[in-house]
């Protein structure tokens, strides 16, 4: 990792970002390693002055003090790309501020977590709210590892614009909010690294058109879609469930890093036949030719198997209660998979792995295991954890997972 700049006097800083009369500028909620690595950059090489917004304070002060830091792309075809001339706030202690950002702001992103969408919407909202009436709407765009996450973000934004007397048609007039799908691999950072992010080549940013009325703002770099649903559904049913397979069996087998689980020809066949089963059902669904998918698979396995980026099993594994959640990476595929008729034998293996997650630095694969180690029914532990009701064809498949998972804890 490149060292980085000392910071300088302030009066030989540039303009803060926002204040010029031509520019355009885009808040990001989310300073960590995706917002720093992934759609900051993103964003500033779109030519935006990026203000980027975080409540943990070391961090924002880090930025504050620091006038660059260094995407890192490693692996085949990667190259290096600084990031300057952009301002951070602490949106826990600043938020007059932020609020003030986000009024002139042309575009506002996320990249928390969904559990944390609900916590950023109401600053969101009293940023829309204090926007001039002439000012072009604010694009809202959530770029999270969930289906149609900004849906919810301005389901949340517009619960807190009501209750403080903003009306949705206000709403409607100053905002508009997009879908997103993204997907490149940020891993945990080596310690020493300063701002500086290590990322794989590969990034994807597809963004649904059609809240845009023609006039979609110009990022280099992003897919624009007409219907967002079949990409979503394709990328987080093979990225997100091979990744998370790769680590919940690679765990389970011993191994510290992806790129060596999917080098294990064990681990490796048991996430090709995952990714097989949700093939299956992207195919039936979507109508994805199956040559196209089995060709998206295979590059997706060779990301996996970069030994460059050195990511690790317990941090694609973190989170196991929402990723084993009614409609996440696990059971949503396989649910529709059994709804089918089609085999979903792969899938409820990596479930079963994924029970068996006891990583000690993770809250919720600590409450995971707290949850099997409890009282109740097989059946009401199932539905606690996947949301799956009695008749559903999957139903009784899962009650013997956490059955197994139970019984392997005694």
């Amino acid at each position: 990792m490149s060292a980085q700049p000392e910071a300088t006097d302030p009066s030989t800083q540039p303009e803060a970002p926002g204040t010029g009369s031509d520019s355009k500028s885009a808040v990001h909620f989310g300073a960590g390693n995706i917002g720093r690595g992934f759609v900051g950059l993103l964003l500033h090489e779109a030519g935006y002055d990026l203000v980027f917004a975080d409540v943990a304070a070391p961090l924002i002060d880090a930025l504050k003090a620091t006038p660059s830091y260094t995407v890192h792309e490693v692996g085949e075809g990667g190259r290096d790309h600084v990031v300057d001339r952009y301002a951070a706030v602490n949106s826990a202690t600043d938020e007059a501020e932020l609020v003030e950002r986000i009024a002139r702001a042309d575009v506002v992103t996320t990249a928390v977590g969904p559990n944390i969408l609900k916590f950023v919407a109401p600053v969101i909202a009293r940023g829309v709210a204090a926007r001039p009436e002439a000012a072009p709407r604010l694009a809202v765009m959530a770029c999270e590892n969930a289906i149609n996450a900004t849906d919810l973000l301005e389901t949340e934004v517009r619960a807190a614009a009501r209750a403080e007397g903003t009306s949705d048609a206000d709403v409607d007039a100053k905002a508009l909010f997009a879908n997103t799908a993204v997907d490149r691999i940020v891993p945990a950072q080596a310690p020493g690294g300063g701002l500086d992010v290590r990322v794989e080549p590969y990034f994807e940013w597809a963004i649904e058109r059609g809240p845009f009325g023609g006039e979609a703002p110009e990022i280099p770099g992003v897919t624009w879609v007409e219907s967002l649903g079949p990409y979503i559904e394709r990328k987080l049913f093979t990225v997100n469930t091979g990744h998370a397979s790769a680590a919940y069996f690679g765990r389970g087998a011993g191994k510290e890093k992806i790129a060596d689980a999917i080098a294990d020809p064990e681990i490796r066949a048991k996430v090709e036949a995952v990714l097989a089963e949700t093939k299956a059902l992207l195919v039936a669904k979507y109508g994805f030719s199956p040559e196209d998918q089995e060709s998206y698979i295979r590059k997706i396995l060779g990301r996996f198997a970069n030994a460059e980026l050195p990511d690790t099993v317990d941090r694609v594994g973190r989170a196991p209660l929402r990723k084993l959640s009614r409609h996440e990476r696990f059971v949503g595929p396989a649910a529709e998979l059994a709804e089918r008729g089609l085999a979903a034998d792969a899938l409820l293996e990596a479930m079963g792995a994924a029970l068996r997650f006891d990583a000690a630095d993770d809250d919720e694969a600590q409450r995971l295991q707290a949850t099997l180690a409890g009282d109740g029914a097989d059946a009401a532990v199932a539905e606690e954890l996947t949301g799956l009701e009695p008749g559903h064809p999957l139903y009784g498949a899962v009650v013997g997972l956490v059955a197994d998972a139970r019984q392997g804890r005694g």
